[in-house]
């Protein structure tokens, strides 16, 4: 029986099931009982604004207690965690990503899923002016260019997921596009903080020290060998959040520079990105040996569940849009996430390896074009930025937005569609004696 309560487990971790399920209840609270989820999962002052927060109206550095500041504020910081653990192992011997001149290339394709959303979006709003849906000379044009910042995003859950089902779980690509989504997530949590930020609130960089402190202390934790995870989480980890709360920057990527100093797993280079020595020996023989699970394993075999179950709760908090919300932005959030993002990672990526950073070894371009359109996958990031970017006073546009946001999902099924169409998915990367050339003439 449990191993059957495993099994169900499992699948519904491999595919996502509570995050879907939170976005499929938050649209459906949104339109049913508008009311009854703005006071479960608005964001705002608390009680003051009619939400429900905490008894006793506990602040944490100004910010009250609701459902939304805990899920957004606090648990992402533990999502963002396990995509650190991602990249930190497939930047290790082995992995797809190493040696690190490898993840020149995904960063190169970062910098082109920024710049070509963003150029496709002011391209779009422009042309939007010129057909006469919004008035340059009105007071409502400054709110509309305030969108830009929405389609950076890439949503690393849901691209993740569609991307093992496109690619197959080691191959490299899934860890390009994750690093890329990483990088993206981070560079959007910049822009809320630098272009989105609170006027009554501006950034104060100075209290980043807080976070140098934090990695500091995991550095001599590393140097010392601490082998248990919690350390590194609950006392370098504090510091960096804290940090970033007392700088007025988003903290969800607190633990992002802490987890790389965890201990990771010793691979051989012929092995696969993901694998330890309890992964390869099976769990029997590496307890007969007295061999167990890194650092970094056991951190994602500890925390893994309650992340994975607990998107239930940011999908749920933060995809709640009405759907008569379509409008103008709608197409031009969608058009700036599907176009912008293929082309400005395919772009970048080409502009890369022309410049001798190629691609990680067994990605071909027919791969790096589905990655690219992957990314477009924005959906609950995208829904984050969207408030940011038009406060609930511009409800409207807002609302608009966040639809957009949530029709990117369709790129999630398109590229399912078309991966099992051309046959992409493999079980294995190609082994790192093959070459790029040698799998594109495949």
């Amino acid at each position: 029986m449990s191993s059957q309560r495993s099994r169900v487990i499992r699948y519904l971790q491999d595919f996502s099931i509570p995050l879907i399920a939170g976005v499929v209840a938050a649209l459906f609270m949104a339109n049913v009982a508008p009311e009854t989820y703005h006071y479960w999962f608005g964001s705002g002052h608390g009680a003051e604004d009619g939400i429900w927060e905490l008894p006793g109206h506990f602040t944490a550095f100004g910010h009250h207690l609701t459902l939304s500041f805990l899920i957004n504020d606090i648990f992402m910081v533990f999502f963002f965690a396990i995509a650190a653990k991602e990249i930190t192992e497939a930047g290790l011997p082995g992995g797809s990503l190493n040696p690190l001149r490898k993840a020149i290339n995904p960063l190169f394709a970062t910098v082109g899923g920024v710049v070509g959303p963003v150029a496709v979006f002011f391209i779009c709003i422009q042309l939007a002016a010129g057909m006469g849906i919004y008035d340059k000379t009105s007071e409502l044009w400054p709110a509309v260019s305030r969108g830009w910042g929405i389609p950076t995003a890439t949503d690393i859950a849901l691209a993740w997921l569609v991307a093992r089902a496109v690619f197959g779980g080691s191959h490299p690509a899934v860890n390009f596009l994750l690093l890329l989504a990483v990088a993206d997530d981070a560079l959007g949590l910049g822009i809320i903080a630098i272009f989105y930020g609170d006027p009554a609130h501006p950034a104060e960089p100075g209290w980043l020290a807080l976070v140098g402190m934090g990695v500091a202390f995991a550095y001599l934790m590393r140097a010392r060998n601490v082998k248990s995870w919690v350390p590194y989480i609950f006392v370098a980890g504090p510091f960096a959040w804290c940090g970033l709360m007392l700088a007025h920057m988003h903290p969800a990527l607190a633990l992002v520079p802490i987890v790389p100093f965890m201990p990771g797993p010793k691979r051989d280079t012929g092995l696969f990105a993901g694998e330890d020595e309890v992964d390869i020996m099976g769990e029997e023989t590496a307890r007969d040996l007295h061999i167990g699970h890194s650092t970094l394993d056991r951190f994602e075999h500890s925390i893994s569940l309650p992340v994975d179950f607990g998107l239930f709760f940011f999908a749920i908090a933060n995809a709640g849009v009405r759907f008569e919300a379509v409008g103008p932005m709608t197409w031009i959030i969608l058009a700036s996430l599907v176009i912008g993002k293929t082309g400005g990672v395919v772009g970048m990526s080409v502009l890369g390896k022309l410049m001798g950073f190629s691609l990680p070894r067994g990605m071909g371009y027919r791969d790096l074009v589905m990655a690219g359109f992957i990314a477009g996958l924005g959906l609950t990031v995208a829904l984050f930025v969207a408030t940011a970017a038009f406060p609930a006073s511009m409800g409207t546009l807002q609302g608009e937005a966040k639809m957009g946001a949530l029709m990117s999902a369709g790129v999630g099924l398109v590229a399912v569609l078309v991966g099992r169409i051309f046959g992409m998915h493999k079980d294995r990367s190609v082994p790192e004696a093959e070459s790029d050339e040698t799998r594109q003439a495949a």
